[in-house]
């Protein structure tokens, strides 16, 4: 990724995080979100958003649904913020590695747990 894409692409996600913690008020859009990447394209016209939804499925549809329903708006704040001739078009997308992450790390745990049992035994 060339600099100034990544340069946007921080400063998009910076920008896009505060939109909707403090502007959007939509009921869909849940407060346990999180951005979790930007993507820039070369040309920098397109942003790809990544975010990582808390909740069950439902949950994670609906705030995808309430963000895209938004977009319009969360385009025109951003373009008032950012330092260019031409803001680009966003694009949300859901991603589930935090949630991947968290199931390994609990597999992991019982995993630990289940060889400290085994030793114990071995000991007796």
């Amino acid at each position: 990724m060339k600099r100034r894409a990544q340069r946007l692409s921080e400063e998009i996600k910076r920008d896009i995080s505060g939109i909707i913690r403090n502007e959007i008020k939509d009921p869909r859009i849940t407060s346990l979100l999180s951005i979790t990447q930007v993507q820039v394209s070369n040309d920098l016209s397109y942003a790809k958003i990544f975010v990582s939804v808390l909740g069950d499925e439902g949950k994670r549809k609906e705030t995808l649904e309430g963000l895209n329903k938004a977009k319009g708006f969360i385009k025109r704040e951003l373009g008032k913020n950012l330092r260019q001739r031409v803001t680009p078009d966003i694009t949300f997308y859901l991603d589930d590695s935090i949630e991947h992450g968290s199931h390994i790390n609990q597999l992991l745990k019982k995993v630990m747990g289940d060889e400290e049992k085994i030793k114990e035994n071995d000991a007796d």
